[in-house]
């Protein structure tokens, strides 16, 4: 789906027939300004979404933009003003703020974690734990937040995870399966990463997946465990450390020399950052 068509859906599932409030109690044709208020501390994300929808709902809106993505913001900061039809400002606002709200949260977790790690060379990664239809959004927002995004989809990366190990019957199998989709491939269209669960899984990796694997993901290892496979790994693959991660203990394990952590709640386990959209003009009855 494409970001118009969410949008669009978005629009259609909050507007429906027309905004019968705004219709009801404000006359057609009054012209107005609101502005972007933040409440909040962190940073700001989504403002070319909100551009976007404004644009959709009204193409005679305007907007002045006194800030851009990634900026760091406070209370009482104004992100940006929009000025044209009250009718259609209002019928915008909601869907504005649920997009600004939920990808500037995740922007300032993502930049919480990040921050965690400077002087450090891990990279911080998202998850595929995003909410449904909106990972395009959720994602940005992550690199807004100064992280990485990891695959998009199940389409773009080969990522061996412990139920295919546990079907395909563990790590040889699939090794022969790799090779072959090697050979299929000489010049292999993704990135193709391994999870192992235990340091067994690793030294067969190790083993038989130097030609094929090119990272290894070292999934709910202790941080000693983590340190000795690193160790071990030597810079022969990358090495992504998985499974429980947060801003609590993210250093910890980015010290163990790891390439990359993965924290699925940058995007499962925020908080919205606050903000309002406020019109300036006082009354609208009266015109």
């Amino acid at each position: 789906m494409s970001l118009d068509e969410i949008i669009e859906n978005a629009l259609k599932e909050d507007i429906g027939e027309g905004d019968i409030t705004s219709v009801t109690v404000i006359k057609k044709g009054v012209q107005g300004k609101a502005q972007l208020k933040i409440k909040d501390t962190g940073i700001v994300a989504g403002i070319p979404i909100a551009e976007k929808i404004f644009q959709k709902v009204d193409p005679s809106l305007s907007l002045n933009l006194f800030m851009k993505d990634g900026d760091p913001v406070k209370p009482g900061d104004i992100v940006f003003e929009v000025q044209g039809n009250i009718h259609s400002i209002l019928a915008a606002e909601r869907l504005v703020l649920n997009f600004m709200q939920r990808m500037s949260g995740i922007a300032t977790q993502t930049s919480k974690v990040v921050k965690k790690l400077d002087g450090l060379n891990t990279k911080v990664l998202d998850t595929r734990k995003t909410t449904p239809n909106l990972r395009e959004f959720e994602k940005y927002a992550v690199r807004i937040g100064g992280g990485f995004n990891h695959r998009t989809g199940l389409y773009d990366m080969i990522l061996v995870k412990d139920n295919h190990l546990d079907i395909a019957g563990g790590i040889v199998p699939v090794m022969l399966a790799l090779e072959k989709f090697k050979r299929a491939n000489k010049i292999s269209p993704v990135k193709i990463e391994i999870e192992v669960r235990n340091f067994d899984e690793l030294l067969d990796v190790m083993k038989y997946g130097e030609e094929m694997v090119d990272r290894i993901m070292l999934d709910n290892f202790s941080l000693e465990d983590l340190a000795d496979a690193v160790r071990i790994i030597n810079g022969h693959f990358e090495t992504e450390a998985s499974g429980g991660i947060d801003l609590s203990t993210v250093r910890k394990y980015a010290e163990t020399g790891v390439d990359f952590v993965s924290v699925g709640a940058l995007t499962h386990n925020f908080r919205s950052l606050d903000m309002s959209l406020k019109v300036i003009r006082k009354s609208f009855l009266d015109d």
